[in-house]
């Protein structure tokens, strides 16, 4: 009975699947980022991620011990050399697994494993949001806030004189408007003058 035994086996032999993800974890280490199906990502966490907290220590020791895992020179040399300083404040959590679309052939479940650091997508985003909470904090956005209400009030106070100016042309139209409509006023005397001229001379 194999009661109490969670591993794994994903179908495979003891040496079958050790060889496996030795080479999932070098490929890993060395592309930062692999597409595999979920089964094997959830596998490849719990079987890298004790590597490289084995590598922050970089002693002879650490890297005979990451060696006998990895079986790779290379590999070993790039986690040591440049992955460790990337990790070496964040205590634990260095993968992260995506899910994907089920692969068309069997339609099994697909995911993406990533090193968390090297992901430019989700560190641009953490970059954004710790700039806004030093802003945010930082009293200095109180004392750049007053200039800016002051600017903004400004424009306010130029828009009554503009207001102003043209309510000024306004009467001057309204002004003009009545004499134009007084001319004909004007004429108008004339022509009962000038019945009341020629009555006269028809008397």
């Amino acid at each position: 009975m194999r009661h109490g035994k969670k591993v794994n086996h994903l179908g495979r032999t003891n040496s079958h699947r050790k060889a496996m993800m030795s080479n999932m974890a070098t490929s890993l280490i060395l592309h930062k980022r692999i597409t595999t199906t979920l089964a094997k990502a959830k596998a490849l966490r719990g079987y890298v991620e004790p590597i490289l907290t084995k590598s922050k220590n970089d002693t002879t020791h650490s890297r005979r011990t990451v060696f006998s895992y990895l079986q790779d020179k290379d590999a070993v040399s790039i986690l040591f050399r440049d992955i460790a300083e990337k990790i070496a404040n964040r205590p634990g959590g260095y993968t992260r697994i995506i899910k994907i679309e089920n692969r068309l052939g069997d339609n099994a479940e697909m995911a993406m494993i990533e090193l968390v650091d090297y992901n430019t997508v989700y560190g641009a985003d953490s970059a954004q949001t710790a700039k806004k909470t030093t802003r945010r904090r930082g009293g200095s956005a109180k004392a750049k806030a007053a200039p800016v209400a002051q600017d903004s009030a400004a424009p306010a106070a130029e828009a009554p004189a503009e207001l102003e100016l043209g309510e000024t042309a306004a009467d001057e139209i309204e002004i003009e408007t009545p004499a134009s409509q007084h001319e004909p006023t004007e004429h108008t005397p004339e022509a009962p003058a000038a019945n009341e001229e020629n009555a006269e001379k028809g008397e």
